[in-house]
């Protein structure tokens, strides 16, 4: 390891453990790459303004958070709700079950697991919370693995990121994530009905039919949103970057004019909050691009997959060491670094190996979502800790199951990639 990259990564990790913002620690050090190096520091916005002015997909990011953002101060995620009790809330456990329903059509909104849970998944706790056979940990837990689902059923920021620093087709990667994501609901699903019987939840009361065309009627034009987006990307109508555009303005049209749940003031808000989430991720994209850059020049993709090669790990054995990276890594650092940072230094391995890069990126994103509710440090139940106050402990103590069915899912992926390719294939997508 050469001194330049030596110092690169004292000041990212200084960065890290300084808690100073992740964008500029990676700038800072790309900057400390180049000094040390002895390269021109004007490199540095050479490399962030190339990237982000050659990066049309990257497009789509602040319009996903904008719609999502749009959603949750609208009255959208409450007639979510009454639809999906509905469908399911007559099983056992069905407050979670509506939950985790709730979290499948929302997921085709937003593309975001924290939108998820602030949103749906708030209201969601606020109803188990009121039935003593929902304990507070397990609300959060369960909240917290079905936001989760955001980020894997299209659209999905997570995606359109690796998108980005792959140059696979967000379209077939958006595709790919269909029935993985469905696959998730289920098994969360299951996981929710055991709990239910082992603790005897209770029921939800049956919706009487003569209200189902009214709650239905509510529901219908959220409902629309994610058919509108997938119809009509897969139709060639509008690119994923433009459905970004669609979704911010159908959530604004439906929650702002036919809803009128938004005042200027609380637009205000929403455009306020879309900015902020925006500009934090971009500026870590921007940082990446520099680290990147160095890396590339360093020559460790290479050198990574000449060691890979020469080891001779086969498909299994690599993808194996990366499901056990991630998982290691995704407790304790931002989903944008890993996919930005770590992700890029893998992909000519992939490649290497033959390794399908959609079946790759879906396998990865899954793993980060894993990430984000795994103990000790995941994101989502931070923020959960943070919306309600229940104890980190006790999610983690109550959510031991939901962990386990999606880390069968991922290890499943792992192994058979057609569950990922399937759908892809079928609509006529090389993903090779």
């Amino acid at each position: 390891m050469t001194s330049a990259l030596m110092a690169l990564i004292a000041v990212l990790v200084a960065g890290f453990l300084l808690r100073a913002p992740i964008g500029f620690s990676m700038i800072a050090s790309g900057v400390a790459y180049l000094a040390v190096k002895g390269q021109d520091l004007g490199m540095v916005s050479e490399q962030i303004l190339n990237g982000l002015y050659n990066s049309y997909v990257l497009l789509a990011v602040p319009l996903f958070i904008l719609a999502a953002n749009i959603m949750n101060a609208g009255t959208v995620s409450d007639r979510l709700f009454d639809f999906c009790a509905i469908l399911v809330g007559r099983f056992r456990g069905g407050l979670a079950q509506v939950n985790i329903l709730v979290s499948v059509v929302f997921a085709g909104m937003s593309g975001s697991a924290i939108a998820d849970a602030a949103g749906p998944g708030l209201i969601s706790i606020k109803q188990m919370l009121k039935r003593p056979e929902y304990t507070p940990g397990f609300a959060g837990a369960i909240v917290a693995a079905a936001a989760t689902l955001g980020p894997i059923i299209p659209p999905s920021i997570p995606l359109v990121i690796y998108g980005l620093v792959s140059g696979a087709s967000v379209g077939a990667l958006f595709l790919g994530g269909v029935l993985p994501g469905f696959m998730m609901a289920f098994l969360l699903m299951i996981a929710v009905y055991i709990i239910a019987r082992h603790r005897n939840m209770p029921r939800e009361r049956r919706i009487p039919l003569a209200e189902w065309p009214g709650i239905c009627y509510r529901g219908a034009l959220p409902l629309s949103i994610p058919v509108v987006l997938l119809t009509g990307i897969y139709t060639g109508a509008f690119t994923p970057t433009e459905a970004a555009a669609v979704a911010a303005f159908q959530a604004l049209f439906v929650a702002g004019v036919v809803y009128r749940a938004l005042t200027w003031r609380k637009l205000w808000e929403v455009i306020l909050e879309s900015t902020r989430g925006s500009a934090v991720i971009t500026l870590i994209i921007a940082g990446s691009f520099i680290i990147n850059y160095a890396f590339t020049a360093e020559g460790v993709p290479h050198l990574l997959a000449t060691w890979v090669m020469d080891m001779h790990f086969s498909k299994v054995q690599f993808l194996l060491m990366v499901n056990v990276l991630f998982l290691a890594l995704g407790c304790v650092m931002d989903i944008s670094v890993l996919l930005l940072v770590f992700v890029p230094i893998l992909l000519p391995v992939a490649s290497a190996l033959h390794i399908d890069l959609v079946h790759f990126g879906v396998m990865v994103v899954l793993n980060m979502m894993i990430g984000l509710i795994h103990p000790p440090f995941g994101m989502l139940l931070f923020v959960i800790n943070a919306l309600t106050g229940i104890p980190i402990k006790d999610m983690m103590m109550e959510g031991w199951l939901f962990l386990i069915m999606l880390l069968l899912l991922l290890f499943g992926i792992m192994l058979y990639p057609e569950i990922v390719l399937i759908v892809p294939h079928s609509m006529g997508y090389v993903t090779q």
